[in-house]
């Protein structure tokens, strides 16, 4: 167990700054540019600034986006440990142990092999390191952070994919051998997203033990949905209490029925459509081995952002 920790505690700095830039570039895209929530200006990968709005809004409030965070970060642990597994950065873990010997699909039989991916010790480590806070409270915030946590551990497994490579002549598949490799990050992060817009607002049941709907409508959450206690902020506004900038000037998506609509995303005060060039890759071509070379194309797109609001509360507020 030494060796572990001592393993561990060299390693952990360098690691959680890697899940933190990958799960702060994951709610910054999502949370921040495709919601309502706007967050301050990030600035340069390795000069983050934590945006007002994380500290007050999603760890403090048991709203949605304290739900997405909670959940994001558990996956970002799961994934890190995990990758650090199998590329023999950790003394304490290595590929899946159990993946040996032969196996049988919907394709035939085939041989473990290669690396599979150590997932269930990611997971392991992720409870017991993310989780071990909230153990220690026994409110309705703790039980809601371990359900969310919970949820983004089992998001990442969600996506775990099983890959082969073929053996025999001319290609074909005589002999298979695989091994299991997790998705990519992103991929979990899309998941959990769509799992944020569909979140389930809970209350505390009355022995305290659990919870249930807010809304009888709705159904009960399942593990891998994501709950929350409180309703969010109002975001349409700019409020330096809470670290909203509003979404006044937000671009938004014209076509979007999601919540980066032009419509959710300005509030109903509508929107200003501009046109302007840019450059982008185009006519992209994959060269033999192994390279894509693309030209730069000038592309003209119609730009389109939230109106400010007219209201003496917004300058208020500013």
């Amino acid at each position: 167990k030494k060796k572990v920790t001592v393993n561990i505690c060299l390693w952990g700095p360098l690691l959680l700054w890697n899940v933190y830039l990958c799960d702060f570039s994951l709610v910054y895209l999502f949370l921040c540019k495709k919601a309502q929530a706007n967050c301050l200006d990030i600035g340069q990968p390795f000069k983050v600034a934590t945006p007002m709005i994380f500290k007050v809004t999603f760890f403090v409030s048991g709203s949605r986006e304290s739900a997405f965070v909670h959940a994001i970060s558990s996956a970002g642990v799961v994934f890190a440990i995990t990758r650090a597994c199998s590329q023999g950065e950790l003394k304490s873990c290595s590929c899946d142990p159990k993946k040996k010997g032969s196996a049988k699909d919907s394709k035939g039989h085939f041989d473990w092999g290669g690396c599979s991916d150590n997932i269930d010790y990611g997971i392991k480590f992720a409870r017991a390191f993310v989780d071990a806070k909230e153990r220690k409270g026994k409110d309705a915030r703790a039980l809601m952070n371990l359900h969310n946590n919970r949820a983004g551990r089992k998001a990442v497994k969600r996506f775990l994919k099983q890959e082969c490579k073929c053996h025999g002549v001319s290609g074909s598949c005589t002999l298979r051998t695989c091994w299991l490799a997790m998705a990519d990050f992103r991929k979990t992060g899309d998941y959990l997203w769509k799992k944020y817009n569909g979140a389930i607002q809970v209350v505390m049941n009355q022995d305290g033990t659990g919870f249930t709907v807010a809304n009888k409508k709705f159904k009960k959450p399942t593990k891998n949905d994501l709950v929350y206690f409180e309703s969010s902020p109002d975001y349409c506004i700019r409020d330096r209490d809470v670290g909203s900038l509003g979404t006044a000037g937000r671009v938004c998506n014209q076509t979007s029925r999601g919540m980066d609509s032009c419509e959710v995303m300005c509030c109903g005060r509508g929107y200003d459509t501009s046109r302007v060039s840019r450059m982008t890759k185009c006519e992209c071509k994959f060269h033999w081995c192994c390279a894509v070379r693309c030209q730069d194309c000038l592309e003209v797109v119609d730009i389109h952002t939230c109106k400010a609001p007219k209201s003496a509360a917004w300058i208020a507020r500013t």
